[in-house]
């Protein structure tokens, strides 16, 4: 047994093929041992099933969809898998530093926090680094998360024990920010003020939607699976317009 025990890694897979042998090797190199990376996929049509089977070691579990349900179905699928005290959020196209597990578990462990995150950079698809980094408020209430998803999904952590299982609704978009809103009701979420992590900027990521989009996305997440009333709902969706630019003014250099 590890000093700080089983991290399950959850990794939603859908058409990675290109990406995915990449992003575990970031996973293989960790300096902290003690994972299991649960891969589950929604039904790929390219080639990432061979391309994850083409690593041997049996912390990976691999797990695929009866049928193409979306990213939410697939994360909700691996986090009832997972077997780990901590869980960590890794999508198949993105990568780890090799020392992300190791310190963001010291700094949980050392400060008592049940819910973290860290900075993390930018790079374009074939990988190379844009020069961009992200980071975020070094505090989060379920407040602050209402008023934007500041973390990355690539560098979450929480402690199952005091969060608990999650499980959010079948919704195709914003499915990482239900986690966080979940999580955040529990627990206050706190920055690791390390740049840990690469997100890759695609055609299928996130950061490729348009305005009209996130509008849509985000109204209903706040009035169906949050609850909020019409005029709330549009309030804290422009908000997190709002957010959105401020963020990239102070907190993306």
């Amino acid at each position: 047994m590890s000093e700080y025990g089983l991290v399950s890694i959850i990794s939603p897979c859908y058409n990675c093929g290109v990406y995915v042998a990449s992003t575990i090797r970031s996973v293989l190199s960790q300096t902290y041992p003690d994972w299991e990376m649960i891969i589950v996929d929604d039904c790929s049509t390219d080639n990432s099933r061979e391309e994850i089977g083409r690593f041997n070691d049996p912390r990976i579990r691999y797990h695929c969809l009866e049928k193409n349900s979306g990213a939410a179905e697939a994360r909700n699928a691996a986090l009832r898998l997972a077997r780990g005290r901590w869980i960590a959020f890794l999508d198949c196209d993105d990568l780890w530093d090799n020392t992300k597990l190791e310190e963001q578990l010291r700094l949980m462990t050392e400060t008592g926090c049940f819910f973290s995150y860290t900075r993390y950079r930018e790079a374009d698809s074939s990988g190379s680094l844009t020069a961009k980094c992200i980071s975020g408020p070094r505090r989060i209430t379920y407040t602050g998360m209402l008023a934007y998803c500041w973390p990355g999904c690539l560098t979450v952590m929480y402690d199952a024990d005091k969060v608990g299982l999650l499980q959010i609704p079948p919704i195709r978009r914003n499915n990482d920010y239900a986690l966080w809103l979940l999580a955040s009701r529990k627990t206050d979420c706190h920055l690791l003020d390390r740049t840990l992590a690469t997100y890759r900027r695609h055609s299928g990521s996130v950061s490729s939607v348009t305005y009209p989009e996130l509008i849509r996305w985000h109204y209903r997440l706040f009035r169906d699976l949050i609850g909020k009333g019409k005029t709330q709902s549009m309030i804290l969706t422009m908000g997190n317009l709002f957010f959105g630019v401020y963020k990239k003014l102070v907190y993306r250099k």
